[in-house]
């Protein structure tokens, strides 16, 4: 019996005999099965193989967690440190002994909060190892392919983990979509980690909001405006999304104009073409 790791999502799938023939993540229109067709591996396979977690303290109390080479959808992991307790913000497939170590040495985890069903990945293996909880919106529960007594199915639009730490609904991506507030990050002005419910885009002084990323669907001008004003509300001056691009600054403001922009964009009154 194996906990099979679809190759391309990097999500982890109940316990089987065999290899499953079908992701249901991947053959959804918001991913998709690679050309080369459905492939599959195990977390003890890919020990055998060249990877490596790389972390990085990306500022106070903040780490980035990514693997090396590239794995799956090539997403970063977030830790978040603050009076003792630790939170890791999304999650990637790749788990190790030196990976393990590290984060030890900074205190273990307390939980874990994932911002939508792509980053789903080993979470269970995550949570076992460090022996804690996984907040996910009850309205992804379909998605999730290994289930666990320790996901907790949050209801609502916020959940306060910690002093300060609260994931809140956005929707849009995934209608349980998520983002993290942490209002003590960078200095207290407040940090923004998204995942991609809100993608920060190439010129990073701008974002964007997608129903599918790699197959270019876009979301309804309302929800990006529900979206936006729901932000609007939160405290932070700069935005991490899960792929090691940065708002360094200004980003309530730069997120308030990237919605705006994106809206007339599809209202048809930003360009003429």
């Amino acid at each position: 019996m194996q906990h099979y790791l679809c190759e391309t999502c990097g999500v982890q799938y109940e316990e089987s005999m065999e290899v499953p023939e079908h992701c249901k993540i991947c053959e959804e229109e918001r991913q998709y099965v690679s050309p080369a067709g459905q492939s599959w591996t195990t977390l003890e396979n890919m020990k055998g193989e060249s990877f490596r977690n790389k972390i990085i303290l990306e500022e106070s109390g903040l780490y980035s967690v990514k693997t090396m080479p590239e794995f799956a959808i090539g997403q970063t992991a977030y830790l978040v440190q603050q009076e003792g307790f630790n939170l890791l913000w999304d999650c990637i497939s790749y788990l190790d002994e030196e990976t393990i170590s590290e984060i030890t040495r900074f205190g273990g985890l307390d939980a874990i909060a994932l911002s939508h069903p792509h980053y789903y990945s080993t979470q269970v293996e995550w949570a076992e190892v460090f022996d804690v909880p996984i907040y996910i919106h009850e309205d992804d529960r379909k998605w999730v392919m290994r289930e666990s007594e320790r996901i907790v199915y949050w209801s609502g639009e916020s959940l306060e983990l910690h002093n300060g730490i609260t994931i809140h609904r956005l929707g849009g991506h995934f209608k349980g979509g998520a983002v993290l507030e942490w209002k003590e990050g960078f200095n207290n002005n407040g940090i923004l980690l998204t995942g991609d419910i809100i993608q920060v885009v190439a010129d990073t002084e701008w974002v964007s909001f997608m129903y599918s990323y790699p197959n270019l669907i876009p979301l309804p001008a309302m929800k990006v405006k529900e979206m936006a004003e729901v932000v609007g509300k939160l405290t932070f001056a700069r935005l991490y999304n899960a792929f090691h691009r940065v708002v360094k600054e200004n980003a309530h403001e730069r997120v308030q104009m990237s919605a705006d922009r994106y809206v007339k964009a599809l209202e048809g009154v930003l360009f003429e073409t």
